[in-house]
């Protein structure tokens, strides 16, 4: 059966989903067919020969060189949603905190320990050095509308927020999740025109790198509050330290601190705490290790960020799985490979994704690993196996 090893601690839920069905599962393993992972950087590793695919226990993949992966036929794992409740009970837990001065007010009240009867007479007269507006009426913008943002977005609307939205690239699930009470803006700039508060929600690539700049900043309004739950480097942290020091922002609650924005005033802080939840760790865990399996026994992939999502139901004796470039003539070239051998193909699909694409074809008979072995030395065909 498949070996997995495991990069980080993984909750029991993920790891007895593999151990049930008869992997070796551990962080000693050799040679594995997969490897399940939570925050390990794997950029600059060298992965082994033998690694099929690789499963993250969470949302992000940062950490992950997934370009790298898919030349290497390599598929590559998140687990959307996973985390989501937990991610969104913080948002709401950061939006009470970057209006009113609840952290403030605690380091204060510690101070007056020793003040014995004082205390009741000294609370009634500093109380309103802590206060804050409320929620109630304000405009929420939420930049990111999946799991996390619907989430986020749902529930500032049931706290009595006006709650407005944008996500050029919502998947249909997450439209599914959404209120129709959000209303949903054209462009990120409507966001920051209307928001008193905004929560950032989208994930970390190329296309959302420093997304809030100096640019952003200044379509805002004055004294907008925002809470960061998505990525460091979604931040342009220079920017925002020159929009709190003009109070542009007057609160900035982010999940990843560093030696920048930490110097920065009007920065409450939090230690990457977001998904950090019993119960989220074992969803998380739980929906890699089942991903992973389906993909190293079936061959079926779902939730993928490097290669295309594709599904077949079984049928036939065995099944070719590969992953090539998706360029014209392919499947016809790996059909004709297949029907030189005489054995007849019970079913197939094929699905893109930008210059990748993946073929499983179920076989009327068994084929080999050699024959698998020839068609992976075919012209644009990164990797074949036989399961």
């Amino acid at each position: 059966m498949f070996k997995v090893k495991t990069m980080n601690s993984i909750s029991p839920a993920g790891i007895e989903v593999l151990e049930k069905k008869g992997c070796t599962v551990g962080e000693n393993v050799e040679n594995p067919d997969g490897l399940l992972i939570r925050s390990a950087k794997l950029h600059g590793m060298e992965l082994p020969e033998s690694v099929l695919a690789i499963a993250r226990a969470g949302a992000g993949y940062n950490n992950i060189p997934i370009e790298d992966c898919a030349e290497k036929g390599i598929v590559v794992f998140n687990s959307p949603g996973a985390n989501a409740e937990a991610v969104k009970e913080q948002v709401i837990c950061s939006l009470v905190l970057s209006s009113r001065d609840i952290l403030g007010s605690i380091d204060w009240v510690k101070t007056i320990a020793d003040r014995g009867d004082e205390i009741p007479k000294l609370v009634e007269k500093e109380k309103s050095n802590f206060a804050g507006p409320e929620l109630l009426g304000k405009t929420l913008g939420v930049v990111g509308l999946g799991a996390t943002g619907a989430l986020v977005a749902n529930a500032a609307f049931d706290l009595g927020m006006e709650v407005i939205g944008f996500d050029p690239f919502m998947s249909v699930d997450a439209a599914w999740q959404l209120s129709r009470q959000v209303e949903k803006a054209e462009s990120a700039d409507e966001i920051y025109a209307k928001s008193d508060y905004i929560s950032i929600n989208v994930p970390y690539t190329e296309a959302t790198h420093h997304m809030f700049n100096d640019k952003a900043f200044a379509k805002m309004k004055q004294g907008v509050r925002i809470v960061n739950e998505s990525r460091a480097e979604v931040v342009d942290d220079e920017a925002m330290i020159r929009a709190l020091e003009a109070g542009k922002v007057a609160k900035y609650v982010t999940d990843f601190p560093n030696k920048v924005i930490l110097k920065a005033p009007n920065v409450i802080a939090m230690p990457h705490l977001g998904a950090c939840t019993p119960e989220s760790e074992d969803r998380c865990a739980f929906m890699a290790a089942n991903e992973l399996y389906d993909y190293l026994k079936n061959g079926n992939i779902k939730n993928s960020v490097n290669l295309p999502d594709i599904s077949l139901s079984r049928m036939g004796v065995c099944r070719l799985c590969v992953i090539h470039r998706n360029v014209p003539g392919m499947i016809n070239r790996i059909l004709d490979f297949v029907s030189k051998l005489n054995i007849n193909v019970e079913h197939m699909i094929n699905k893109p994704r930008d210059s990748y694409a993946c073929t499983i074809i179920d076989l009327a008979e068994k084929i080999d690993d050699e024959t698998a072995l020839s068609i992976s030395r075919m012209p644009n065909v990164i990797r074949a196996r036989v399961i």
